[in-house]
């Protein structure tokens, strides 16, 4: 099956009329010789693929034949929609407003399904693509620690430059590629079921970035960086005084107008063949026509903008060198074209024709993708909602973002679905994670957003994304008629309100446990915290450290002598906090890290995972190692609702086009259930069981669909 996709693609790719620019990736010089290079080769094995299929697929079919005898269905599909809620589902379904679940359900079944301790979407999909808990895993939440400097990082992956490099002048040439590593440990189920034969199309599940190799095609989801190797940098171009305080997550510029025109410039990543790292920039135009209309001009190439209107995909290039360029894409939103001239650019995404890092498994499947389909987003969190939370975006402007990512890929989805007649296809959709992060709000009038001025809207942005999902969900249902198709529908976690953040270092520092140098406070990273004198630091959405002696560079804590204790102290008082202005207490449970995973990575789990009440959540400043001046925040962003709190209070989904027995279903069950249906055995490593599917159906998927 893996030659349709490769031929295919060979035969879009030369019948395209683009040229295809030389382009460095973080591999400089090496990556413009490799890029041809790695064209060439899967044009040729396309071709060797092409003209030997009949043969090995008689090999193949000879080989794996006893596994397909054991395999009780041809196809597996599994579809995720991130976030998606068990409650909010489940009443939606009762009132009539989601036919295809209620559907689903009717053929098998609709449970809700257990997310991981914490319920975090980077632990959660690691959990599902592997069958294991995160001491295996090493996965614990976004963000980390790095045990030397404290500094926080992504869990997930880690990017370095390559080495050696050689001098000449202002320049200096890498030999060889960055080193980028997946932190993700343990296998995913589709390398073992690959090893036995089945092809697999995985399409933007999280954490699966660099994307590895098995027998199958991958696109890459959560965690893939922008050009700029940042989790998503936007730019505002405006000819307002700048007053923003707080530029998390974008850049905002001050522009002139002279006349009707608009000159400005994106900032790109910094050029890796210059000793001085300056950013590469992109010159670029605008020509007002009137408050409606505008043309902007990128190189010799012109677009047509409307104001309110985003942009399609537009391709924009970074000289790095004579004949060498970096390419992304993006998109332009006029917000305003006059009096005031207001311009929002999304994020500058990897390129999917010519990425500068790898996107996908095999290189030539993202441009494949690309050329059935048309350019698509590849930022790993391409929903931007740093600029809706700074305003420099609309509601509608962030919720058509929303839609328009599930659109790409369920046209992927529905390629693969197509094309993959044995084997298994998986497809996380995300558009209902971002919706309930950002409008959480207009579902809840005692939101601190609100202040006191809640009007509730007519049709909230939530119930229409999950109605969007059961329009999505129902010509799913049409591709998945056969009964040799097993579909599975599920989430990695539920949802709940987002009102009010706990700086847990301010705790921890009121406590006795955390002390600052000189009471300074309000660096990120910890830059004012006295290591010397310090016992337990917070990190991320939902752990606390012990500041160990012998794991951490400058830990105090006997690892022996006194960190269980502490341990079960710290959690005695967490489980006390109370909100004395709203009379309740915060912490539902608290997890003693070495008593809750198993696993050769246990030791770099966070030793306490607090799980949250409904309605709070660790601080934006706890997260990036921040130390406030108070521990109780409001939380007025538009990013409203959040589930990381306590696993036990945002359960995700499971639907099945079959009957499952099992009670009490887990996520980490998933992987060792797609095993067992494709009749492979369940490693012994796994920690998920497989879950009871009946045999047989009264009832043929055929007749419930209209």
């Amino acid at each position: 099956m893996a030659f349709l996709f490769f031929f295919t693609s060979v035969l879009l790719m030369i019948a395209s009329p683009e040229p295809v620019s030389a382009y460095i990736g973080p591999g400089a010089g090496f990556a413009v010789a490799g890029s041809f290079l790695v064209m060439l080769t899967a044009i040729v094995s396309t071709i060797v693929a092409l003209l030997t299929w009949p043969l090995r697929g008689l090999i193949h079919f000879i080989r794996f034949r006893k596994i397909y005898a054991r395999s009780r269905f041809k196809k597996i599909v599994i579809v995720g929609f991130d976030g998606m809620d068990y409650s909010l589902t489940k009443k939606w379904m009762e009132e009539g407003k989601l036919p295809n679940f209620s559907r689903l359900k009717e053929l098998g079944t609709f449970k809700p399904l257990q997310s991981t301790i914490p319920p975090i979407s980077p632990v959660a999909w690691s959990a599902f693509q592997t069958g294991t808990n995160p001491g295996k895993t090493n996965i614990f939440d976004f963000l980390t620690r790095d045990r030397i400097s404290y500094a926080i990082k992504l869990s997930s992956v880690d990017i370095k430059p390559p080495k050696p490099r050689i001098g000449f002048g202002k320049f200096i040439f890498p030999l060889g590629d960055s080193d980028i590593r997946l932190l993700r440990k343990s296998i995913p189920f589709w390398k073992i079921i690959g090893d036995k034969g089945f092809f697999s199309s995985i399409i933007r599940v999280p954490i699966t970035f660099p994307p590895e190799k098995f027998n199958g095609v991958q696109l890459s989801g959560m965690c893939v960086p922008d050009l700029r190797g940042s989790q998503g940098t936007f730019s505002f171009f405006t000819t307002r005084a700048v007053t923003d305080a707080d530029q998390t997550g974008g850049e905002t510029y001050t522009v002139k107008k002279t006349g009707k025109l608009i000159h400005a410039e994106l900032m790109g990543p910094p050029n890796p063949v210059l000793k001085e790292k300056k950013p590469m920039t992109c010159p670029f135009r605008v020509k007002i026509k009137n408050n409606r209309e505008a043309e902007l001009q990128l190189g010799r190439n012109r677009y047509h903008l409307q104001q309110g209107v985003y942009s399609k995909w537009i391709t924009v290039k970074f000289r790095a060198f004579p004949g060498i360029w970096i390419a992304g894409i993006c998109r332009f939103l006029p917000v305003s074209l006059e009096p005031d001239f207001d311009l929002y650019v999304t994020p500058i995404h990897l390129h999917p024709d010519k990425p500068a890092m790898p996107i996908s498994h095999p290189p030539i499947y993202a441009t494949y993708l690309s050329k059935r389909q048309g350019y698509y987003g590849t930022l790993g969190l391409a929903e931007d909602s740093w600029a809706l939370n700074s305003k420099k975006i609309s509601d509608a402007a962030f919720y058509e973002q929303c839609l328009q990512g599930d659109m790409e890929r369920e046209k992927m989805l529905m390629d693969s679905i197509k094309n993959i007649h044995r084997g298994l296809c998986v497809c996380v959709f995300d558009g209902t994670d971002r919706v309930q992060h950002a409008f959480w709000r207009e579902m809840d009038e005692q939101h601190p957003i609100h202040q006191g001025n809640y009007r509730k809207p007519e049709k909230p942005a939530i119930e229409a994304v999950y109605q969007h999902a059961d329009a999505v969900l129902g010509r799913i249902l049409q591709r998945c008629q056969n009964n040799n198709t097993l579909l599975f529908v599920i989430s990695d976690h539920g949802f709940s309100g987002f009102r009010y953040g706990i700086d847990l270092n301010r705790w921890l520092e009121e406590n006795g446990y955390l002390k600052l140098k000189n009471s300074n406070r309000g660096a990120r990273n910890f830059g004012d915290v006295d290591w010397t004198t310090t016992k337990a630091y917070a990190v991320g959405l939902a752990g606390l450290f012990i500041n160990l002696k012998g794991r951490e560079s400058q830990g105090i804590v006997d690892p022996e002598r006194e960190a269980s204790v502490l341990r079960d102290e710290i959690a005695g008082k967490l489980i006390g906090l109370e909100d004395h202005i709203r009379k309740q207490r915060v912490v539902k449970q608290v997890y003693n890290a070495w008593q809750t995973y198993r696993g050769p990575y246990r030791i770099d789990a966070p030793d306490l995972i607090v799980g949250y009440q409904a309605g709070y959540r660790a601080s934006w400043d706890t997260a990036v190692g921040r130390v406030t001046d108070r521990v109780f925040h409001d939380n007025i962003k538009a990013w409203s609702g959040d589930h990381c709190i306590d696993r036990s209070l945002v359960p995700g989904v499971l639907f099945c086009n079959r009957m499952i027995s099992t009670e009490a279903p887990r996520l980490v069950d998933m992987a060792p259930t797609v095993l067992e249906a494709f009749g492979v055995q369940v490693p012994a490593h796994m920690d998920g069981r497989a879950l009871t599917i009946e045999r047989d159906r009264n009832q043929k998927l055929e007749s419930s669909i209209p």
